[in-house]
């Protein structure tokens, strides 16, 4: 009997969830019982939602008492899905009283859930009421902007706030009304101060920016905050990396830990400033950056660098067109080759970094093989057709393609206008303006229009591929047709 009472109990705490449970019927009473909620809309079969229900399950028990997290089946619930523009699963949205704030852009892990909606619960901006509360709160290891108001109910205020609204998910606010704050940071009636981190202090800018503007609207506040939240040279994590990433960015990779070892971190990243500061100064623009490079071990990979290359740095650039540099020379200690790689960066004189495997010996068969390095040699010649099929060696379906996409190469062998080709998309650099998020990923590049490729949707059977073509093709299309079988012979011709 206790066994099956334990067992009962087992049962019975499996299925305690932390997570809410919403349908058609109780959505719109129950959503509304919320200030804020995350909700996943999901289907059982998806694979992506399998992964994330333990992480989102994990989450919502961490976060009990300060955000809600809740989940509706769509293969069961269509009418809310269908209400809220689901196409895809997982789709995760955040609702605040109620009503769709938009969609959750932040990590898909437990850890970053929890870090990503604490930012968002409660006010956009915390109000200050005293000095200690002010220095623990500018003390945080993330960057802080704070209002300095002496009439809480001033346009400025208001403007301030819309600000803090509009980038919550992204930066930390606060406010105060303090005669005795504002006296102190010498504000007189208004203004913003932007506290960068004080583990990220140093000697080549200042720890506090002031916000300059006469006039206080939501759009100059905000420039000022993009322009100058991050600094000469901010520390990249997972957190701020998308708000960094897609500009041209030169990122140092070392052993940053700022929880075990902030001298040694501080060490190498002052070097990198006193270069960077060095070509800001003369009107250079590119921004930089250090990371982790054990965190950043992906990135550091692309870049062809050696995550294990011991206490120095190893660096790389990446513009916002993803073209990539990487500096060969060893770093020293006195940031000389770190000058001259920045000097010969914006001399022109640096040779464009590509992940390629070798050009094939051979490439005669009736699918080409491209690699970065041959690239724009078969693809971007302008008087051919070209049909591209980025994949990966361990991706299912693109071995179920592969059979149908040789027979597709060897019917169009004879056209001497159109080019068959395939490129292992993980082993290579994918040259803009291709994007490849999954695969296989299928683009089709004009004769005469390279930096306008068509990204294929239609089916992959042989014939889907033919049509396509035959409807997009520069030239007639010529399909080597199967040999027909002999006819039988009459019984009058026996």
């Amino acid at each position: 009997m206790f066994k099956l009472l334990f067992l009962a109990f087992l049962a019975g705490a499996a299925r305690a969830s932390d997570v809410l449970e919403f349908t058609d019927d109780d959505f719109d009473s129950r959503i509304v019982e919320h200030d804020m909620i995350l909700v996943e809309f999901f289907a059982p079969w998806c694979g992506h939602c399998k992964r994330l229900a333990p992480e989102y399950e994990a989450a919502a028990t961490r976060l009990k008492g300060i955000v809600s997290l809740a989940k509706v089946d769509c293969t069961a619930n269509s009418n809310v899905c269908n209400k809220f523009g689901v196409s895809g699963y997982p789709t995760l949205k955040i609702f605040r009283d109620g009503e769709d704030a938009g969609a959750y852009d932040g990590p898909r892990t437990a850890d970053g859930i929890v870090s990503h909606l604490k930012k968002q619960a409660g006010p956009a901006s915390v109000e200050i009421k005293t000095a200690a509360e002010l220095e623990k709160y500018i003390g945080d290891r993330d960057a802080s902007v704070v209002g300095f108001f002496a009439d809480g109910s001033s346009m400025s205020q208001t403007e301030f706030l819309k600000s803090a609204s509009a980038l919550r998910e992204s930066y930390r606010f606060a406010h105060t009304n303090s005669e005795e704050l504002l006296q102190k940071h010498a504000v007189e009636g208004e203004g913003i101060i932007l506290f960068r981190p004080p583990r990220l202090s140093n000697k080549f800018e200042e720890a506090s920016v002031k916000f300059s503007e006469d006039k206080y609207t939501s759009s100059k506040i905000k420039k000022f905050i993009q322009d100058n939240i991050f600094g000469i040279c901010p520390h990249m994590t997972e957190d701020n990396k998308d708000q960094l990433k897609g500009k041209d960015l030169l990122v140092a990779y070392f052993d940053v830990d700022y929880e075990k070892n902030p001298k040694g971190s501080n060490y190498w990243r002052n070097r990198v400033m006193k270069v960077a500061k060095s070509f800001l100064d003369q009107g250079k623009t590119l921004s930089f950056a250090v990371a982790n490079r054990n965190s950043f071990n992906h990135d550091v990979s692309e870049l062809g660098l050696d995550a294990s290359s011991g206490e120095l740095p190893v660096v790389g650039i990446r513009t916002a067109n993803g073209d990539k540099y990487v500096m060969q020379e060893e770093f020293s200690r006195d940031g000389k080759a770190l000058e001259r790689f920045l000097q010969d960066y914006f001399d022109g004189k640096l040779k464009r970094y590509l992940k390629s495997e070798p050009i094939p010996e051979n490439n005669d068969g009736p699918v080409k093989v491209l690699v970065a390095e041959n690239f724009d040699e078969i693809v971007n010649d302008d008087d051919k057709d070209v049909l591209i099929e980025f994949y990966a060696p361990w991706c299912g379906h693109c071995k179920s393609l592969e059979p149908k996409y040789k027979e597709l190469g060897e019917k169009l062998a004879d056209d001497p206008n159109i080019v068959i080709a395939k490129m292992d998309a993980t082993a290579n650099d994918v040259p803009s303006p291709y994007e490849v998020r999954g695969f296989p990923t299928i683009y089709f590049s004009p004769a005469g229009k390279k930096q306008s490729p068509k990204k294929y949707e239609g089916g992959r059977e042989v014939n889907d591929f033919i049509d396509y073509l035959k409807k997009e093709a520069s030239n007639p299309v010529v399909v080597q047709e199967d040999e027909k079988k002999p006819k039988k012979k009459k019984k009058s011709e026996l």
